[in-house]
């Protein structure tokens, strides 16, 4: 190949990395588009004063596949205080490292509100962590029922979840569910893209985490882009409340067989959780 071809081939690359370069930057996201059915409300939160929230479109939508479903939406008001526990969820899926990390949280009631930060998909749109991370995709949260955001990957798409009980104070995990409201209500005003790297579902998670803890959580680790073993690091940090081997904790809260079993009367949250040993809260 001559030296004046590939010149031009790299005057041509140059070219089309600069193009590119000025869409991305000039692209910004946006609250108005033609949303799938299931992700098109956003949840929002009244913030009534510094212990009571109101939490606007907690999403409760029965799946039965992932294009057949009901629509459902609940608002719930509570104090802070009586959100009592959190827990770690992690449905693996696609190639090897590949999942999905979200939270939830239990409230004194026996009620979870789970916060599953997602893309916010357009109709038709499938996520592609190549367009997610060329701002292809806005992020949102969101908040929704455990028989929703859980059901919905064990029983439609047979996606495994594992469960973790997460250990620490509950003023820690009253204030990084706080943080995670915040963000919530503040995304439904002021849309952000979701980044494969840098926003998205793990590292959101990581960063309320570290906003509180005292626990020395890596600020950045390869298991954010793979959290299929992000579990790996929290065993290590004594986060998840469990005497278990690590390989003994994966299979003990696997709780995809449960979800599996349970029956459209079932209580789904407390069905999932019975054959957990975890120690009671106070």
């Amino acid at each position: 190949m001559s030296a004046m071809i590939v010149t031009t081939l790299l005057v041509l690359l140059v070219v089309v990395a600069i193009g590119i370069a000025i869409f991305l930057i000039f692209t910004n996201p946006s609250l108005s588009r033609d949303w799938s059915p299931d992700q098109a409300l956003m949840p929002s939160v009244d913030f009534i004063n510094e212990k009571r929230v109101r939490v606007k479109n907690i999403r409760n939508i029965n799946y039965r596949t992932t294009r057949d479903y009901d629509l459902d939406y609940y608002d719930k008001e509570f104090d802070l205080d009586e959100v009592i526990s959190a827990w770690l969820a992690i449905s693996p899926f696609g190639g090897p490292g590949a999942a999905h990390a979200f939270l939830s949280f239990g409230l004194k009631d026996g009620s979870f509100i789970a916060v599953s930060i997602e893309i916010r998909r357009k109709k038709g749109q499938r996520f592609s962590p190549v367009k997610a991370f060329m701002r292809q995709f806005e992020i949102m949260y969101v908040i929704a029922d455990e028989t929703d955001v859980i059901r919905v990957r064990t029983n439609c798409v047979k996606y495994t979840v594992r469960l973790f009980p997460v250990q620490t104070e509950k003023a820690l995990i009253q204030q990084v569910f706080l943080d995670v409201l915040k963000r919530a209500d503040k995304l439904g005003k002021d849309p952000e893209f979701y980044n494969t790297v840098w926003n998205n579902c793990t590292t959101n998670i990581i960063r309320h985490t570290r906003r509180f803890s005292q626990k020395p959580i890596p600020f950045w680790n390869i298991r954010y882009l793979l959290p299929d073993s992000l579990d790996k690091i929290a065993y290590r940090l004594n986060i998840i409340d469990t005497h278990l081997s690590y390989d003994a904790a994966r299979e003990h809260f696997d709780i995809t067989k449960y979800a599996q079993a349970t029956k459209p009367d079932d209580n789904f949250s407390t069905a999932i959780r019975n054959h957990l040993k975890i120690r009671p809260v106070d």
